[in-house]
């Protein structure tokens, strides 16, 4: 199950570019919190806290417990990591989306796939293990919620397959979308064909062309007049 992690906002009233700004300079991170029956929260974090909590996070998608301070009350608020933007550069923290969720409201989430083990058709027949999904999208309880699904390939041979319908789920998670559809599967090796040498002796054949057919005139072209004798002083 989903570590259930506390992490600690700050309401955020500014918004805009200046205000972005000031925040990030006083090494802080601007969040919003939205869903259930209230309006979205702006809020602000502690750039260093969330950057280690996504750090030991399988994914990003972690169930917290939001306290927000708000002047001297505290509130909490159970909420899932929605999205989160990073520098495409120095890959720190951006910005922060979380989605309120209660205790007994389903979640849908997508939840990532890793395989374990070395497939048999692999090993010992030169297979490929081909994941075809990264992650699988499940319902289940906050309470329930998996970090990771893993998958023993072990026993897997050549043309072998995981399904969705295939992967034993923890009480309480249920797989969402067509359970016919393949996770992860063993494919053949992949034989090169090699190509046909040329025959025995083969030359490749060059076109000349015939003297005499050079020698002809054009088609239609009339010969050259004879060349009259130089006229006597």
């Amino acid at each position: 199950m989903a570590k259930q992690l506390q992490i600690n906002a700050q309401i955020r009233l500014e918004t805009g570019r200046s205000a972005v700004k000031k925040i990030k300079q006083q090494g802080r991170v601007p969040a919003v919190v939205y869903g259930g029956h209230d309006k979205p929260i702006s809020l602000s974090l502690n750039a260093r806290e969330i950057g280690n909590l996504l750090a030991h996070a399988t994914s990003e998608h972690v169930l917290v417990d939001l306290e927000i301070q708000d002047g001297d009350a505290k509130t909490k608020r159970l909420a899932l990591i929605q999205e989160v933007q990073h520098d495409p550069i120095k890959r720190n923290v951006l910005h922060v989306d979380f989605h309120a969720v209660r205790a007994d409201e389903m979640l849908h989430s997508q939840i990532p796939i890793e395989a374990f083990g070395e497939a048999d058709g692999v090993k010992n027949f030169g297979g490929l293990l081909e994941l075809n999904m990264h992650s699988i999208e499940i319902e289940c309880l906050p309470k329930d919620l998996p970090e990771i699904i893993r998958l023993d390939v072990s026993a897997l041979g050549i043309g072998d397959a995981i399904h969705i319908k295939d992967i034993q789920l923890p009480a309480g998670v249920t797989a969402r979308g067509d359970g016919d559809l393949t996770v992860i599967r063993v494919a053949a090796p992949k034989v090169e064909s090699e190509p046909e040498p040329a025959a025995a002796g083969a030359q490749p054949e060059v076109l000349k062309e015939k003297k005499d057919d050079a020698a002809k005139p054009a088609a239609g072209a009339k010969p050259a007049a004879d060349a009259k004798p130089a006229a006597k002083k």
